[in-house]
């Protein structure tokens, strides 16, 4: 949004409350142990939940580690994507998957292209996206006809030995 608006303290708080009070919730741990955790004292806790207080990045990050979540992946998810995306993949494997990758993937680049990563242009950035998207998915796509094919083997095999 050309105004701003977008990045409104208010806006961004309300966002992080939200996050941080599901990464809570989710976890199934008390409050009290998550802020202990968190090193907050219980009323700041309750605040930044409520989107009344703005976190520092530390605190945001010791809230969703404190809530067992993968707090690199949720709060990148969340300045990238927004606070609805960041809690769609809370506690799944796909935030865990979207952790570990953003780790590597800077450390792949280099690795890969040498001296050519200072080549690469922002506007291959949405054509890459997909591209590794499709890769991925073809690759689930092998892995589960594979796991079929096995368990159709070993099931014949079980049978013959029955037999």
């Amino acid at each position: 949004m050309a105004d701003g608006a977008e990045f409104s303290e208010k806006r961004i708080r309300a966002g992080l409350g939200r996050l941080l009070t599901a990464a809570v919730e989710a976890s199934g741990r008390a409050k009290r142990e998550i802020a202990a955790d968190a090193g907050l004292h219980k009323d700041a806790f309750r605040r930044v939940l409520q989107g009344d207080r703005a976190a520092t990045l530390g605190e945001a990050l010791r809230i969703l580690e404190a809530s067992r979540t993968a707090p690199r992946a949720h709060l990148f998810l969340f300045l990238v994507c927004g606070s609805d995306q960041a809690i769609d993949w809370l506690r799944s494997d796909l935030a865990e998957f979207f952790d570990e990758f953003s780790v590597e993937f800077p450390e792949a680049l280099q690795r890969s292209l040498g001296e050519q990563v200072a080549d690469v242009k922002p506007r291959w950035a949405k054509g890459t996206a997909y591209r590794m998207a499709k890769m991925l998915s073809d690759h689930i796509t092998e892995l589960e006809r594979k796991d079929q094919f096995l368990e159709s083997f070993l099931s014949r095999e079980q049978e013959v030995s029955n037999v």
